[in-house]
């Protein structure tokens, strides 16, 4: 990850507006334990598209792991809103194992609220 993070952290030297570094760069520090970093390197490629769902659901998993369930959950619907979800499965494979079991077990208990409801409606 420190590796990663220095070529990616390089790349967005060379060019500012390269999205796909930035993002590198967010999930290295991530991976490094860097969450307050990360995050606020999210938020600042977001600002700059706020329509990409791999920045959305980067920052949804952020949201949970502190603990910000509202958040969370306001970021994951605004992925399904975009309407590409493709971005989560490559994603999941970059969290560590305890906040993909968490982003499974959120995304699960979800769903399962949201068909109980349909189904009493």
């Amino acid at each position: 990850a420190p590796g990663v993070y220095q070529l990616a952290s390089l790349l967005v030297e060379l060019d500012t507006s390269d999205e796909a570094s930035r993002i590198l760069c967010a999930d290295a520090l991530y991976q490094m334990g860097c969450v307050e970093e990360a995050h606020k390197l999210l938020l600042l490629a977001l600002s700059r598209n706020p329509q990409r769902s791999p920045i959305l659901a980067r920052l949804a998993l952020l949201q949970l792991k502190k603990g910000f369930m509202y958040d969370g959950n306001q970021l994951l619907k605004k992925v399904i809103k975009i309407g590409d979800t493709s971005c989560l499965l490559p994603i999941m494979d970059i969290f560590k194992d305890e906040d993909r079991k968490l982003m499974q077990t959120h995304c699960h208990f979800r769903a399962l609220t949201i068909l109980k409801d349909k189904q009493e409606d």
